[in-house]
């Protein structure tokens, strides 16, 4: 059986496409796409990306989804004495595993995260009870004049222990609930307000004409438009992207 790598590589070049015709397609970047080919997985970073990615691309390509990521997972439990793959090729068998050096920065990540979003949340919450205009961004239709040309939007963030505080009635609204970890690009009206990897628990809210949101990982990621359940973006490890009207027409 070939590796899994140039099994990906030999059913795009049959199909005699290139890397970045596919990554228009799939919407997933080329060099991720490279780096299934090559089994580079540390260039990909964690694990649950890899496999919304393979399936995605082996989706594509007409191959069995579900085989291809069980072979991925079989690659995950070699040992690194044991594995003949490019992404432990030169490195000492006992030295620390990338995996575990990957999780580390990623926990360091997530906890200045929520340190970050309880800062904001505490901030709000106290400009809400001393009267700011915190207070005044919660009804934007009362206050028209108050909101910059250049800024037409607000992003409100909140710890996870916030969630059900939050705004769902607003008019020209969108609500964001990250119930899986999944990379996330959020625009409105046409400005990019979040591009990165954002956590379970992570709630996010909009204020607009139109925002239009990409997800790694469509199935963790909930939206509520203008107060009303839109349910989650798509599938399970699918990369989806959809832009939602938030003035009801």
């Amino acid at each position: 059986m070939p590796a899994l790598g140039d099994e990906f590589r030999a059913a795009r070049e049959a199909r005699h496409l290139s890397l970045s015709e596919v990554s228009e397609q799939i919407h997933i970047r080329s060099v991720y796409l490279e780096s299934i080919e090559d089994e580079d997985w540390s260039a990909i970073a964690a694990p649950v990306y890899v496999r919304g990615f393979i399936r995605t691309y082996a989706r594509f390509l007409g191959l069995d989804p579900e085989d291809a990521v069980e072979r991925y997972n079989e690659l995950l439990g070699d040992s690194p004495a044991a594995t003949a793959g490019p992404m432990y090729a030169g490195r000492s068998s006992a030295g620390p595993s990338v995996w575990v050096l990957v999780a580390a920065a990623a926990a360091l990540l997530l906890v200045a995260f929520v340190g970050y979003s309880y800062y904001q949340f505490q901030a709000g919450q106290q400009a809400n009870s001393s009267g700011t205009p915190e207070r005044a961004a919660a009804t934007p239709a009362a206050t028209p004049a108050a909101t910059p040309a250049a800024t037409p939007a607000m992003d409100v963030t909140a710890s996870p222990s916030a969630a059900t505080v939050l705004p769902t009635a607003a008019g020209n609204s969108i609500v964001i609930h990250v119930r899986q970890d999944s990379w996330m690009r959020v625009s409105v009206d046409g400005v990019q307000k979040v591009a990165g990897i954002l956590p379970a628990g992570t709630d996010k809210t909009f204020y607009g004409k139109s925002v239009t949101v990409r997800a790694g990982n469509a199935a963790g990621v909930d939206i509520v438009v203008n107060g009303k359940d839109a349910g989650n973006l798509g599938a399970a490890g699918d990369v989806v992207e959809r832009t939602f009207s938030l003035t009801g027409k």
